[in-house]
């Protein structure tokens, strides 16, 4: 039995809104909309048209997996990062706006230096050195341990018309070279909080990617440890870093040698990049 898109999109809405999630109007939008394969703007022009028996149980699908607070980004397969379009699934880590803070200080790091060579260091989906490679002329590296990852990462960059160099690789183990630049946004979320974080988080994202250790700072020091050795003289390294953990990697990077070192703040006001140079 066939119902109209309006019809189909309140009762999504509905269900939703019965189930506590809060952003049950918009989420209600994009599952009918992707279902169909139209935009937001035909659900209202196009709101009397019958949905067919298929379209409809894809909805279900969405709806239902929605219920359990299985992120949209993954429900859709993609997301939308630095204005380009990613594709995602649980064995990446879903592409967040805060990163695009890291993002756009290795951009204009990049262009005020003239840097050529870029490693990304846990790459997940790609993002971040896709990013970089789109919208900079530096040539960018990208490791993962993950090789499930890898191939999301891989066809992100084919997708977005990006050069990439993709290596399967246990942070630096199989790396050769050194960089201008090392950018990373590793796990930082302390060991002991990962059961406090959102169920969409905690129980979908992949554990690798979220658990940085007893105190969120076991990847950092690892990073740190041997960054020296594959960076060019007068390098650096840009970490995206947890609200609280600026001051702790700044003292980590000067003990290491790093000098110049920085902390940028996101939109919220919040510690979110630490930046170092090599001498």
């Amino acid at each position: 039995m066939s119902q109209t898109i309006q019809a189909v999109l309140d009762s999504v809405r509905t269900e939703l809104r019965s189930a506590d999630i809060e952003s049950f109007s918009i989420d209600s939008q994009l599952i009918v909309s992707e279902a169909l394969g139209i935009d937001k703007i035909q659900l209202v022009t196009h709101n009397t048209d019958e949905i067919s028996g298929d379209k409809l149980n894809i909805i279900k699908e969405y709806t239902a997996r929605r219920l359990k607070k299985e992120p949209m980004q993954y429900i859709l397969g993609h997301c939308e990062f630095m204005g380009l379009d990613f594709k995602v699934n649980r064995n990446t880590l879903i592409p967040r706006a805060d990163t695009e803070n890291l993002v756009e200080e290795a951009v204009n790091i990049i262009k005020e230096k003239g840097c050529k060579s870029v490693l990304d260091i846990g790459t997940g989906s790609g993002a971040i050195a896709v990013s970089i490679g789109k919208y900079t002329d530096a040539d960018v590296t990208a490791v993962d341990i993950s090789k499930a990852a890898l191939n999301i990462a891989e066809e992100n960059a084919r997708l977005n018309n990006v050069n990439v160099d993709f290596i399967e690789s246990d942070l630096f183990e199989n790396v050769k070279g050194c960089f201008d630049m090392i950018v990373s946004n590793p796990p930082y979320i302390e060991t002991a909080t990962i059961d406090k974080l959102d169920a969409g988080v905690k129980d979908f994202e992949p554990l690798s990617a979220l658990d940085g250790g007893y105190d969120g700072l076991c990847f950092y020091r690892k990073i740190t440890e041997v960054s020296p050795r594959f960076l060019k003289k007068g390098g650096c390294i840009i970490f995206e870093i947890g609200y609280n953990q600026g001051s702790a990697l700044s003292r980590m990077l000067n003990e290491k040698g790093f000098k110049n070192v920085s902390v940028r703040k996101d939109l919220a006001g919040l510690d979110r990049v630490v930046t170092g140079y090599i001498s």
